[in-house]
């Protein structure tokens, strides 16, 4: 849906990569821009900005200037109750995601990917297997570049784009030509009202405007996308896919076999593909059926899915020392995210878990801890709510309040032959800027031991 730009005034709150992008187009489609945002702004970000003679403010909102708007492009991380937003809302000025905007302004083919946990691995490896393949290709959304930076200066024929729940929320007309869901765990809650089903609510938007020239591919093992998809009347194609060979499943594997059955069949050993444990597994076989229904030659597909070498962060190898392995997977910021790594484990556990909590319920992990953790360290600003369930287990323990402190006492307690997995469950804005500088800050450290 194009809208008639003339004299039409856009604010966008928020300006990092996905409200100074979605600034750019929109000055390049002739609105009115002007970008707001309550924290000091990247400097590139103001560069970008001022170079297109966009107007912007840190620090601050003038309200004057954004309740006068035509409509509002809202950053995912600003909350839906922040004051300047309730007021946007009580003035019925119309909010959307930068997503949603760009997508009024190309036809170009949308792969989209969701899920509470697996989202990154699975939309990095299908980019790979596109631009392996040498597809005209870029990557947005949650990670990446802008989208609508993009399509306003380096358009592509196909977008491979990571969706959090967030960016959902306020996607309305926007229309995935292939959507995966992965799966659906507790997350974000804190910014749900603390009910699952909001939550739930967002993640099944992508299939919404979806037709039947359109692909769904979702994961047919989870109960709550099994009980959720009969509420719905899905127009796409539905592609899903399972562990093993069930009825209904496309993707799945059998006898150490790697099996595609739609649309066009594909098997590959199960030992050839680069990227181990289980739940790598489920994002491998997404990946592979979004590759195929685009009609990407096998070839590329079984090669890519072979040499692909994973994604920061996320069960990253850093280093042994002193004959232990130290792991970082600061991107498991879910507990479900820490229940697949855990699960993948061959060795014994020193794991690092802590941060800010988001409604986290730590019974989903209790066996696993139980079975494979040899002792726990404590990584958060408060660490009450960890003591509180963990510490009755029994299970050596320390409480630490810093990367420094927490790697000194994995290096203090973990043995030869065991393994200090930092995956925290929790997200990292207590101690650290984000959860790349959680893990960078861990692999800089273990690198100095």
């Amino acid at each position: 849906m194009r809208k008639d730009a003339i004299g039409k005034k856009i604010a966008v709150l928020g300006a990092g990569e996905s409200g100074a992008g979605a600034a750019v187009l929109a000055k390049k489609k002739g609105f009115d821009v002007f970008v707001s945002d309550m924290s000091k702004i990247k400097e590139k970000y103001k560069t970008l900005l001022s170079e297109r003679d966009i107007s912007w403010e840190e620090g601050h909102h003038t309200e004057e200037i954004i309740l006068s708007s035509d409509e509002i492009i809202k950053s995912p991380g600003i909350p839906s109750n922040a004051p300047i937003i309730t007021k946007c809302i009580e003035k019925g000025i119309n909010i959307i995601s930068e997503i949603e905007f760009a997508g009024r302004y190309t036809d170009s083919k949308m792969i989209c990917i969701t899920g509470s946990n697996g989202k990154t691995t699975t939309t990095s490896l299908i980019y790979h297997i596109f631009k392996s393949a040498g597809y005209d290709v870029g990557l947005a959304g949650n990670i990446g570049n802008s989208l609508a930076l993009q399509v306003a200066e380096t358009p592509h024929s196909y977008y491979i784009i990571e969706l959090s729940s967030f960016q959902l929320d306020n996607m309305y007309d926007f229309r995935a030509n292939i959507a995966i869901l992965l799966n659906i765990t507790p997350d974000h809650l804190d910014r749900y009202d603390g009910k699952m089903q909001n939550y739930v609510d967002a993640k099944l938007r992508i299939i919404q405007n979806q037709t039947g020239e359109d692909s769904f591919i979702y994961w047919l093992d989870d109960p709550v996308i099994q009980r959720e998809l009969k509420k719905y009347d899905i127009k796409a194609i539905q592609l899903p896919f399972s562990l093993l060979k069930k009825n209904g499943s496309i993707g799945y594997i059998e006898e150490g076999q790697y099996h595609i059955e739609a649309p066009t069949p594909f098997n590959m050993e199960l030992e050839e593909l680069s990227l181990t444990g289980r739940h790598n597994i489920y994002n491998s076989l997404a990946a592979g059926i979004a590759a195929n229904v685009a009609g990407i030659k096998k070839e590329y597909i079984r090669e890519s899915l072979s040499n692909f070498p994973g994604v920061e962060h996320r069960l990253e190898k850093v280093t042994r020392v002193r004959g232990v392995e130290y792991i970082n997977d600061s991107k498991a910021t879910n507990v479900d995210a820490c229940w697949y790594a855990l699960e993948s484990m061959k060795t014994k556990v020193i794991l690092i878990i802590g941060g800010t909590d988001k409604g986290n319920d730590y019974n989903a992990i209790k066996d696993l801890v139980r079975e494979k953790c040899v002792a726990l360290v404590y990584l958060g600003a408060d660490n009450t709510k960890l003591h509180n369930f963990f510490d009755a287990m029994g299970i050596p323990h320390r409480d630490t309040h810093s990367m420094k402190e927490c790697v000194e006492a994995c290096y203090e307690m973990a043995k030869p032959g065991e393994t200090v997995l930092l995956s925290p469950c929790c997200a990292s804005f207590d101690l650290f800027k984000n959860m790349e500088d959680r893990g960078n800050q861990f692999k800089e450290l273990v690198r100095n031991l």
